[in-house]
């Protein structure tokens, strides 16, 4: 078992999760500007990935432009890692791979806590990635307690490259919001990802 393999209520019952779902938990974040790099990227991207229609397009030509964009926010001093394995509790279905993790920590060689943000990619369905990226989130919040380098939230995004929607686990809470974010409103996007690292700096 693996990350992947998690239905939703699989995920909430094994780990004792209790959901809360609101909408616009995230909507009163500030935004954050747009680079004209960034803006330059998805005027040229974003049609094209579409039109492709593949999670890897997705991912390669709007989610991994984003994410560096919020790197570059943070002068560099924050990890951006891609397609890598993520290895916390096989026993307990907590492995395989992760689709975009940010880390507090500026090393690039290997994931090292504090796991702060789990970026989920699909194709076309949102709701089919909500309990991998919970399961990933999970993962997270153990892989850091057990460095020494537990933080309050850890934050997860369920993505198509387009549409957006945003988690948070405390404790054991896990909260959804049933908002979905779209790309026009890239600034919305980019002050949720923003604000979950900056308020665990």
């Amino acid at each position: 078992m693996s990350y992947s393999d998690f239905k939703l209520n699989e995920i909430i019952d094994t780990f004792g999760l209790i959901v809360q779902e609101s909408s616009g938990l995230f909507a009163n974040l500030p935004e954050q500007e747009c680079s004209d790099l960034l803006s330059t990227i998805l005027r040229e991207n974003v049609d094209l990935a579409v039109a492709i229609g593949s999670e890897k397009a997705r991912s390669e030509m709007i989610i991994s432009p984003i994410l560096l964009e919020i790197r570059r926010k943070f002068n560099y001093q924050i990890g951006l890692f891609s397609g890598v394995e993520f290895a916390v509790d096989a026993q307990r279905g907590l492995n395989g791979f992760c689709d975009f993790i940010l880390s507090l920590s500026p090393e690039q060689l290997f994931v090292r806590s504090p796991v702060i943000v789990l970026v989920e990619s699909k194709n076309e369905n949102l709701r089919s990635g909500l309990a991998q990226c919970i399961a990933e989130m999970v993962a997270a919040q153990i892989f850091n307690e057990r460095s020494g380098n537990a933080i309050k939230s850890i934050y997860g995004a369920v993505t198509i490259g387009t549409i957006w929607q945003f988690m948070k686990l405390e404790s054991n809470v896990i909260s959804i919001d049933l908002q979905e974010y779209y790309i026009k409103d890239i600034k919305k996007i980019l002050g949720i990802l923003y604000a979950a690292i900056a308020q665990n700096i």
